[in-house]
C-alpha cells in the first residue's frame, strides 16, 4: 500500500509516517521504482502501536524503547513493566501539577468581582504586583 492508505489504515497522517522515518523510529519504507513509499501489513502494525503510544503520552524516547521492546520475542516484561510505572508516576505528577493551577485559577476568579472596575487579583497575580499598573 503506498503512504496515503498506510496512514489511513494506521490513524498515523502521512507526514508523520515521514517524520517517523527520518528520526529511525520505522525503517525506511520499500520504494517502487517510481520512488514511491510501499508499506505492508507490519508497517501498519508498527504505526498503530506507535500511535496508542503516544496516545498514552509516551515521548519518543519512550515510544522507541517500547518499540524496540515489542519487536524483541526475548524481552522481559519486566523491563516493560517499569517504563508503564515509570510514566504513570510521571502522569500522575503532572496531574498535581494541573490540579494545582485549576485550584489557583479558582481562587483568583473567585475573588474577582467580574465587574466594570479595573482591579483584577487575576491579572495582579499573573504580573506578580498588588494590582497597580506598571507597579
Amino acid at each position: 500500500m503506498n503512504i496515503g492508505q498506510a496512514a489511513a489504515a494506521s490513524g498515523v497522517s502521512a507526514k508523520m509516517i515521514r517524520y517517523y522515518e527520518s528520526i529511525g523510529l520505522i525503517s525506511p519504507a520499500d520504494r517502487t521504482q517510481s520512488n514511491y513509499r510501499v508499506y505492508g501489513t507490519n508497517d501498519v502494525h508498527t504505526l498503530r502501536f506507535i500511535k496508542r503510544s503516544r496516545t498514552l503520552g509516551f515521548s519518543m524516547d519512550e515510544t522507541a524503547t517500547l518499540l524496540g521492546l515489542w519487536q524483541d520475542r526475548s524481552r522481559a516484561s519486566a523491563d516493560v513493566k517499569r517504563i508503564a510505572i515509570d510514566h504513570v508516576a510521571e502522569l500522575e505528577h503532572k496531574i498535581s501539577e494541573l490540579q494545582e493551577m485549576a485550584d489557583t485559577l479558582k481562587h483568583l476568579a473567585h475573588c474577582c468581582s467580574g465587574d466594570d472596575r479595573p482591579d483584577c487579583p487575576i491579572l495582579s497575580q499573573l504580573a506578580g504586583t498588588d494590582g497597580r499598573a506598571g507597579a
